[in-house]
């Protein structure tokens, strides 16, 4: 972790993990990942650059235990990894008789023992607030020793009945840039979670920043600053789709926040943008 940091006034903030939505991208071969490397390599590599990751993949089903093994033993002590919870409970079943279903994949989870960080709730659009008592008892039936936290895709969340929820069960409420959503962070648990997506589908390649988003980040890293003194760790995510290369918005974002940045680009490369 980045932790025991301090921001440029000299006030320590703690334990900033800080990566990317996936990490297995063709197109960052040669921008990012050597053009020699085997696939099977790409998290060691990634490893050495950022010290968490939002894996992407479990949305689409529950991993085997041997691959999540895996994971545990290609990264440092101090990675996280914050795994996103698969659709067939959150978009099929709409958290409706899925306790099997989650219960299964936080298993299969707590394979990665002290380096699972979060475990992201990302819930679909069309799930609004008048469903919040379905959320409760979903909510409600979680292990309290891990962390959690929702993302709402519908406007209607948007409310203190939401926080007040949230409160109860100390869940985090995720941050999010994404089109036509508020921007912001609520505390509603001792982290925050936040995640820069962008809009879906905007680039044709995702291997260099085509779009400046310099003040974009300066927002959100003065809005975590302004919240410090409540959060013992912050975890932020960056998409491809916000500006075209997910790992440059990540570094560029470590930069503003005083962190360890190293030079992406493989050894013998020059740049590509």
């Amino acid at each position: 972790m980045y932790g025991n940091q301090s921001l440029p006034d000299g006030t320590p903030l703690t334990n900033f993990y800080l990566g990317t939505m996936g990490f297995s991208y063709t197109d960052w071969v040669g921008p990012f990942y050597p053009e020699s490397m085997a696939q099977r390599n790409f998290l060691k590599h990634y490893s050495r650059f950022f010290n968490a990751v939002e894996i992407d993949s479990t949305f689409y089903g529950t991993p085997r235990v041997e691959a999540v093994q895996r994971w545990y033993l290609d990264t440092p002590d101090d990675f996280r990894f914050c795994p996103k919870v698969p659709k067939v409970i959150t978009h099929e079943k709409g958290l409706r008789g899925a306790h099997l279903d989650m219960t299964d994949f936080i298993l299969v989870m707590r394979a990665l023992k002290e380096k699972l960080g979060v475990i992201l709730i990302q819930l679909p659009p069309s799930f609004g607030a008048d469903q919040i008592n379905i959320l409760d008892n979903f909510l409600g039936s979680l292990p309290d020793d891990l962390r959690f936290a929702v993302e709402f895709r519908n406007y209607s969340w948007y409310q203190s009945q939401t926080e007040q929820m949230l409160l109860k069960h100390h869940v985090c409420w995720t941050g999010t840039e994404y089109p036509d959503l508020p921007r912001g962070i609520t505390l509603t648990s001792d982290f925050a979670y936040f995640r820069l997506i962008g809009q879906h589908g905007q680039f044709v390649h995702h291997n260099r920043e085509q779009i400046d988003r310099s003040n974009n980040l300066k927002w959100w890293y003065q809005h975590l600053v302004n919240q410090r003194d409540a959060l013992v760790s912050i975890y932020g995510f960056f998409n491809n789709d916000y500006a075209g290369f997910g790992v440059g918005s990540c570094n560029q974002f470590k930069v503003l926040a005083g962190l360890p940045a190293p030079d992406l680009r493989p050894p013998l490369q020059g740049r590509l943008f």
